[in-house]
Parts: structure tokens; sequence; C-alpha cells
């Protein structure tokens, strides 16, 4: 079976790869990547050679370079996108193209192709958000409200997927998944900035009074999820891939990882709210546990640990990718810390 899988260099998508290719090692794999500042090729060195593996650079809002990496193709897992909500908010446009434009080219090429499967990767977030006083979460029937120039490029594109497989009879399967944390996520992305920053004794920016809840997932969990609906989910249903069952604050995270790196809490600096922040996150996965027998290997807890650790052994790798420009964003996005 041939995979293309777009976004491939980056956090999610590179660890998907390296999981497909553990597990399935006779599969062809086509990463197409444009290589933006959160693409990072280094994630996969430990593939790079493989026969079965192969790396095209290109763009999915490109209508040629897509079908030519389209070519005998079985199945599309669409992880590329714009994904930083702060981001989003200081410039929309990247999100809009890539998301929503980048999708339904990917969409013509997929018709046109005749692939057995296009799987979508999208986010929680297009559900909108829940107040800390209501103990619902969010499940597959929950109605669409994005809150961010992000979560609402996001749900253009699960329309979009949606409507080609109404209209053209595309098999689609889609993932709603939660926030994912664990190795290779660029340090902009809230769990990784804070290991990252108190790794270099600096201090970790909160938002707001810190009290905002997500649902965190881990990535290896999520590849596992992807798996699971690829070989098991049926066409055309959505499926929402969640990890904590019990909320837990952001200000709760950056307390855990301080104590597991035996730091204090005097590292915590609260900073301006950014705008339209969502207050809460929880998603309900029973659909895909009790349909294809998914659910998270560990605790949060458990999975936290493992990712402080793997920050601790790879200072190399993330050090290299707070350069001057990611210092510009940083300060532009938190201001001088003390």
């Amino acid at each position: 079976m041939k995979l293309l899988v777009t976004g491939g260099a980056g956090f999610i998508g590179s660890n998907f790869i390296l999981y497909w290719m553990k597990q399935y090692p006779n599969d062809e794999i086509v990463n197409l990547d444009c290589l933006t500042y959160a693409g990072n090729l280094e994630n996969l060195k430990s593939v790079e050679n493989n026969p079965k593996y192969k790396f095209i650079k290109g763009n999915i809002v490109n209508p040629s370079e897509v079908d030519a990496a389209m070519q005998g193709v079985d199945i599309i897992v669409h992880f590329a996108a714009e994904s930083h909500v702060d981001r989003s908010i200081l410039g929309p446009q990247p999100f809009t193209l890539t998301n929503v434009l980048g999708t339904q080219v990917l969409l013509d090429s997929a018709v046109k192709n005749k692939v057995r499967r296009f799987h979508h990767i999208s986010t929680d977030e297009v559900f909108g958000s829940l107040t800390l006083n209501d103990k619902s979460k969010f499940n597959e029937r929950t109605p669409y409200n994005p809150r961010s120039p992000y979560s609402a490029s996001k749900a253009g594109s699960d329309h979009l997927v949606r409507a080609y497989s109404e209209t053209y009879e595309l098999p689609i399967t889609i993932t709603n998944c939660s926030n994912n944390f664990g190795p290779y996520q660029f340090p902009e992305k809230f769990i990784a900035l804070a290991i990252t920053n108190i790794l270099e004794d600096k201090k970790v920016p909160v938002y707001g009074d810190g009290l905002y809840v997500r649902d965190w997932l881990y990535v290896e969990d999520h590849c596992r999820a992807i798996d699971m609906v690829l070989k098991k989910g049926k066409v055309g249903e959505t499926y929402c891939v969640g990890g904590v069952t019990e909320d837990i604050s952001n200000l709760d995270v950056i307390k855990k990882i301080l104590k597991i790196l035996e730091k204090n809490e005097d590292m915590i600096e609260f900073v301006k709210d950014r705008p339209g922040h969502d207050r809460r996150y929880a998603v309900d996965w029973s659909k895909i546990e009790k349909e294809l027998g998914w659910k998270p290997l560990h605790s949060f807890d458990e999975w936290l640990k493992k990712t402080v650790e793997w920050y601790k052994n790879n200072e190399e790798w993330w050090k290299r990718l707070k350069t001057k420009k990611y210092q510009e964003y940083y300060k532009e996005q938190y201001g001088d810390l003390d």
C-alpha cells in the first residue's frame, strides 16, 4: 500500500511516519511538505534512506505539485496545516490559504486519482469553547462554533472534506483531535515551550489567570487512533480523539512540569491574555473506543514524564529551533519577561 502524508515534516506528521514505517515496513510513504518554520526533516533522519520512504518538497496549494505527489497513492493522510492559534491572530491569511484552499486542491487531486481513502486530521477547536463549570464534552454531534482564525480555517476544511464525500463520492474519514504533545514538537506550543524554557532556566509565560483547560493527547496515541480509523473506521464517519479524562488547567500542567524538573513555581510568569481565548476544551472519545477499540495507552502524567525526558535528552534538536526569528516572535507574543 502507498500513502501520501501531507505535512509529514511537522510535529504530528513526522511522528505518524515514524510510527507507520515501524508498524508496516512494507508500505510506501510519500511525504509532501513545503518546509515552513515548523517543518523539520531532522525528525525523519532515521528513515530518510529507507527505500520505502520518499520526501517531496511541495506546497498543497499548488495543483501540479500535488498531482505529481499523488501518483499511485492509495491513501492520503492529510496533516498539512498552519496550526498555531497565536500566529493566526497575528496574521490570518496563511491559515485560510493553506488550511482551506490547500485542502480543496488535495481533494480535487484525490477525486481525479481515485484514491481509496482521504483521511483528514482536524481539531476539537472547531467546536468552540466550553465553560469551566460546564462538565459537558465535545463529541461528533457538537455544532461547529470556531472562535479563532485558525479554528475557522479548520472548520472550513472539514466542511469541504464532507462536501467532496457527498458530491464526488470520495471515500473520506475525519478525526477531530485534542491538543497533541510529545517528541519533535516545535517549541512555540504550550507544553514544548514550557519544558524548553524551564530547561534554559527561563520564565514560563502563562496567559491570563492560567485556568484555561485543554484536553491533552499524546502524539503516539493519536497515531494509533489514525491507524485504527484507516483500518477499521467506517467511510464517511468522523471520530473524536482525546486523551485526558479529567480537566487539567494550563497552570496545573506547568506545575506538573516544574515538579518533574524539580524547579520552583516562581518560574511562572502571568502575561496579558490573548484575544478570544477559548476557556475549556474537553473531548468525549467514547465513539472511537466503542466502535474501534481505541483508548490512550497511558495516563497524562506518564506521557508528560516521557515528554519531559525526551526534551532533556534532545537539547541539540530544540535549541536549533530557537532562532533569532523565533525570539522576535516570542517577544512580540509575550513581551519582555523578567
